[in-house]
């Protein structure tokens, strides 16, 4: 009975969509006479503001700019937090009763699966711009995009940099009990499979935790070389903390997860002091300067990538609507061949819509993430 309970929001939704989608793809296409172009937002819980104020800022210049084609740009934002199966319900609601032309997604993987079952029927672009779950672009939806880096991305980065150029030999894992944390896991140890590597050591804590020590005593214990971090920056800065305690001088990896600014401020990268994180793209770059100096003045805090990423996914859909207006088919055409420097590095996508590129690797000293050498 949970797992009815658990299912049924997705399960309605599916079969409503599968009796009545002919329709609504007909007389859903946005209006070319509307007076204002709507763009979805998809955000995690309605308390994280990052990709709102990022999706914003761009709208804002645009408008400032004209719009798209003399029309304003709206900005629809849902949020996705509640009982399993609301993703589901906002992605119809942003399409059925709002009437977006595509929709930028900021939110975990599990959510993004539940959007692009109904982006699938619906024929409507969603852009995923945090999810890294890399069995989103497996199911060949070709109106699914991502300007992150996914999980194999990630640990492929990773992997060359600890067993590659560190030669390190043995190594631990810290995976939360969340569902990224695991897909990141998963991405990791495929590829130390794939290279004939030992298996690392595996520890797991759930969200709950605050003491750190048994799994610092047994990474000790173990002989452990290096240690990679899947996990919330709450925990990986209590972890961290209680790991310079015990003087423990493994080198720590983290992935793109451990930047998420919804949870801490960037002041805060003091605390991931000698960490080596997964970053989308050069955020040192003139674009990434001037995003963040114009993000300051507007907000009155540092963006992080959570803000950077929504800027530029919004950035790559206004772009695509400009050239071809509300045809959906030609929207997923521009996005797909799309070429665009944004603040967090080039985007482009492969046939998968997947962002092409490997990403950056930076080590943060003083608080302020430097460029690990290739």
């Amino acid at each position: 009975m949970k797992l009815f309970s658990l299912l049924f929001p997705t399960w309605i939704i599916s079969m409503l969509l599968a009796v009545f989608v002919p329709e609504v793809i007909a007389s859903q296409i946005p209006k070319e006479s509307d007076k204002t172009i709507k763009i979805g937002l998809l955000i995690q819980d309605g308390k994280y503001t990052q990709a709102r104020d990022g999706a914003q800022m761009a709208i804002g210049q645009a408008n400032m700019n004209g719009g798209i084609n003399g029309r304003q740009i709206q900005l629809v934002t849902r949020s996705m937090e509640g009982p399993w199966g609301t993703g589901s319900k906002e992605a119809v609601n942003l399409i059925f009763d709002q009437g977006v032309w595509a929709i930028l997604g900021s939110h975990d993987g599990r959510n993004a699966h539940l959007v692009e079952q109904v982006i699938a029927k619906m024929h409507t672009i969603f852009l995923s711009a945090w999810a890294s779950d890399p069995t989103l672009s497996e199911a060949f939806v070709p109106w699914y995009f991502s300007c992150a880096p996914n999980d194999l991305q990630q640990a492929d980065a990773l992997f060359k940099e600890i067993y590659f150029k560190r030669n390190i030999s043995k190594i631990a894992t810290v995976t939360s009990d969340d569902y990224d944390s695991k897909s990141a896991l998963n991405s990791f140890l495929k590829r130390t499979k794939k290279a004939g590597k030992e298996d690392p050591l595996q520890l797991f804590y759930d969200n709950s935790t605050t003491d750190f020590g048994i799994l610092l005593d047994q990474i000790n214990n173990a002989g452990v070389g290096g240690i990679i971090l899947f996990a919330g920056p709450s925990a990986a800065a209590k972890f961290i903390q209680q790991k310079g305690q015990k003087k423990m001088n493994q080198p720590l990896f983290g992935t793109l997860s451990l930047l998420n600014e919804n949870h801490f401020s960037y002041s805060d990268l003091k605390n991931y002091e000698t960490t080596v994180l997964v970053f989308p793209g050069n955020w040192s770059g003139p674009e990434s300067l001037s995003f963040q100096s114009a993000f300051q003045r507007k907000f009155g805090r540092t963006p992080g990538l959570v803000a950077a990423l929504a800027f530029d996914g919004m950035n790559l859909l206004i772009e695509a609507i400009k050239k071809c207006g509300s045809d959906r088919e030609k929207i997923q055409r521009i996005l797909s061949e799309t070429d665009y420097e944004g603040v967090t590095g080039k985007i482009h996508f492969d046939a998968k819509g997947n962002r092409l590129g490997t990403p950056e690797l930076k080590e943060i000293k003083n608080g302020v993430p430097i460029s690990v050498e290739k």
